[in-house]
């Protein structure tokens, strides 16, 4: 029997998908709270635990820095995948548990991990290929019995970040763009914070990387402050002048009327 997700489970509009807690406030933070600002519901979705660590004390205090994050950031949902920190690999039981998240909540858009880390964790990689599969797996039909009977979802958007301090690559890549985050960016950081076993005094230099490319990136745009992002599709519009003045009130409201038929 096909399990009722719209009376069990609330619709998310946007997941973001991490290996470990703070990955994706590092990465796409900004973005998350100016999306929970003008109303989506949006949800993080760790695929570890992200313990052990060095710096952390047990698991109940990693999850609790995440928790405080996600208020900062005001996501709605968080949830905490019971997969191997340190041995994360793409698998069909990880593709799996990550793609009955996605049946439960409905996502439009998943975020996620777009490319290596040198140099960093190698859960990272190994978390965008189990994002890509479980994008995939989300939408397959006849399959009840692997996902607890909970019906398909076709996601519509897949959307890629890169950690803000790694180097940036796909600035030019087709389908890249750059999310405003001008007025949520001590909010960004101050949800990075919060992970005090992640950043003690001496990773101070964090902060500063992670504002440094949140300024270049929305330097490149016109913006103060900015994360990069990009799709396998390119970025089109119904309406090339409210693309290219998002901010203009009368291109706005003009696009906002055609579409909604409200004179």
């Amino acid at each position: 029997m096909t399990v009722d997700v719209e009376k069990e489970y609330p619709q998310i509009d946007i997941l973001a998908v991490g290996a470990h807690p703070d990955d994706v406030e590092i990465a796409c933070g900004g973005t998350l709270a100016k999306l929970a600002d003008l109303g989506h519901t949006v949800g993080v979705i760790d695929l570890t635990d992200g313990e052990p660590t060095p710096r952390s004390p047990d698991p109940e205090t990693r999850l609790a820095e995440a928790a405080a994050a996600a208020k900062v950031l005001g996501v709605q949902k968080r949830i905490t995948l019971d997969l191997p920190n340190r041995k994360l690999f793409d698998s069909f039981e990880a593709r799996v548990a990550l793609a009955k998240e996605f049946r439960k909540y409905r996502p439009k858009v998943v975020i996620g991990f777009g490319d290596r880390t040198p140099m960093a964790s190698p859960d990272h990689w190994q978390a965008m290929q189990i994002t890509d599969a479980a994008v995939f797996y989300s939408r397959l039909t006849k399959w009840d019995e692997t996902f607890d009977h909970l019906p398909v979802h076709t996601i519509g958007r897949q959307l890629y970040y890169k950690i803000a301090f790694e180097p940036i690559h796909k600035l030019d890549a087709p389908g890249s763009f750059v999310h405003d985050i001008t007025d949520c960016l001590e909010r960004k950081l101050e949800s990075i914070r919060c992970y005090q076993t992640q950043f003690s005094e001496e990773k101070a230099y964090v902060f500063e990387r992670v504002k440094g490319a949140a300024i270049y990136l929305g330097a490149t745009a016109g913006y103060g402050a900015g994360e990069l992002f990009y799709t396998t599709r390119a970025v089109g519009t119904p309406d090339m002048m409210q693309l290219l003045y998002p901010d203009d009130r009368v291109y706005t409201e003009r696009y906002l009327r055609k579409t909604t038929n409200v004179e």
